[in-house]
């Protein structure tokens, strides 16, 4: 399954972490996987072409995880349009996508 956990403060986006894998087919079949991936990768190659200095995005062999470091509205409307769509997407394939949002209180 692959995870996706949202931190927000003060209702904006912080951070995002991507991690696991769909298991709805094999490796390099799996449509799941391809729809989160191109979603991910999208959306983070058009912050970092709009303003290098919005986001940190580092991925390694666990996954993804996007940290918000100068927020912008520009930012917050293509991180959040990335969430609803990787929303449509649990709701098509619930036992193979997970999305987790909490507060961050500090």
């Amino acid at each position: 399954m692959i995870k996706v956990s949202v931190t927000k403060k003060n209702q904006q986006i912080q951070e995002v972490s991507i991690q696991g894998h769909a298991m709805y087919d094999d490796f390099g079949k799996d449509i799941v996987c391809a729809a989160v991936s191109s979603c991910v990768i999208t959306t983070v190659n058009g912050i970092l072409e709009i303003d290098k200095d919005w986001i940190l995005a580092r991925q390694d062999s666990k996954g993804v995880l996007i940290q918000v470091q100068n927020s912008s509205d520009v930012c917050q409307t293509l991180l959040a349009n990335m969430i609803s769509l990787l929303e449509e997407l649990h709701d098509q394939y619930p036992k193979n996508l997970k999305i987790i949002s909490k507060e961050d209180t500090k």
